[in-house]
């Protein structure tokens, strides 16, 4: 960890750690050549068994990828401002957000008892699907793939930001593989099942609709739901959020459990259309593609032979009258 006054770049002194991980850690800092103004550094750190060639690498897949960060500009999103390495290690300087992360808001309401108001969460919930949206219609396609509630802030006035950008990849334009900017499969309990793959899996923008619907999850319930590992061994371990807290919309509710949907081609195929399910409504000015979700094996069922089974209906209802009259 680097110490509070360490020098970075020349120019930014470190004030002091805000969180740590397996590859590094963030710093809150001081931009010394505009006076008063912090920042928060990201520190990504290469492993020193590393093969030089493949640090070499990825510290140019890192300037190349930054850089795309670096031309981001939304409101629920940090101001990406620097990047540069000094020694093995590789710095973002990011706008220093204040305030609480929903972790911490979490916890709160569970010590007290209570539970976070639906209205409250799912105007978060449209500010951050307004950020992802615009992640995902960048050109390539950003995806976050570390969507939780410690990586998302609550300002002082109310906005909602996605603080880090850890685990972002570049979608390739042939779309059969991902480019990572950092090593890293997310948090276990908002990490859809094909992220568990590391580079060999297959995320898309849907990932990041399974770990919304995950986030949201907690928000209502005070409950993290249980890791998608967890859930292929044991289909029925995820509790309905209803069941936990029944305060809670059945429209908010099924739009959750639908973006939680184990495979992919189940969940809404985009943030917009998660959206429009979550809060009843698209964007203003945008269209969106229709979607529902998949049918149950008995809907189709149903829907294929429910002729078939009205008919067998009347001739019982027909019969049983008949019978009761002759009775």
């Amino acid at each position: 960890m680097l110490k509070p006054g360490t020098m970075l770049h020349g120019r930014y002194k470190i004030l002091r750690p805000i969180g740590r991980g397996g590859m590094g850690a963030v710093y809150e800092a001081e931009d010394t050549l505009l006076e008063g103004r912090r920042c928060a550094i990201k520190e990504i750190l290469f492993s020193f068994e590393a093969d030089p060639a493949y640090r070499e690498q990825a510290r140019l897949q890192f300037y190349r990828e930054a850089s795309v960060l670096a031309r981001l500009d939304h409101p629920n999103l940090p101001k990406v401002s620097d990047y540069f390495s000094e020694g093995d290690r590789d710095y973002l300087v990011m706008d220093f957000v204040p305030g609480r992360d929903l972790r911490e808001i979490i916890e709160e309401a569970k010590a007290s008892g209570r539970f976070l108001d639906e209205r409250m969460v799912l105007n978060w919930a449209e500010q951050l699907c307004d950020a992802l949206d615009y992640l995902h219609r960048q050109e390539p396609p950003i995806v976050h793939r570390d969507i939780k509630p410690s990586n998302i802030k609550l300002t002082p006035d109310g906005r909602i930001k996605l603080v880090d950008f850890g685990l972002v990849k570049l979608l390739a334009p042939d779309e059969d593989r991902t480019i990572t900017i950092l090593q890293g499969r997310g948090t276990a309990a908002y990490t859809p099942l094909e992220q568990y793959g590391g580079d060999v899996g297959h995320t898309d923008v849907r990932s990041d609709i399974y770990a919304l619907g995950a986030t949201l999850y907690h928000l209502l319930t005070n409950t993290p739901p249980p890791d998608a590992r967890q859930r292929f061994l044991k289909p029925d371990s995820l509790v309905p959020p209803r069941a936990i807290n029944p305060r809670i919309s059945p429209r908010v509710e099924r739009a959750i459990l639908n973006a939680m949907a184990m495979h992919p081609d189940d969940r809404p195929p985009s943030i917009a259309a998660f959206r429009a399910e979550l809060l009843g409504a698209a964007p203003t000015g945008r269209s969106i593609e229709v979607w529902a979700p998949p049918e149950s094996a008995g809907e189709i069922l149903w829907r294929r032979h429910r002729l078939l089974a009205l008919a067998a209906l009347g001739t019982f209802l027909i019969a049983l009258i008949a019978t009761l009259l002759n009775g």
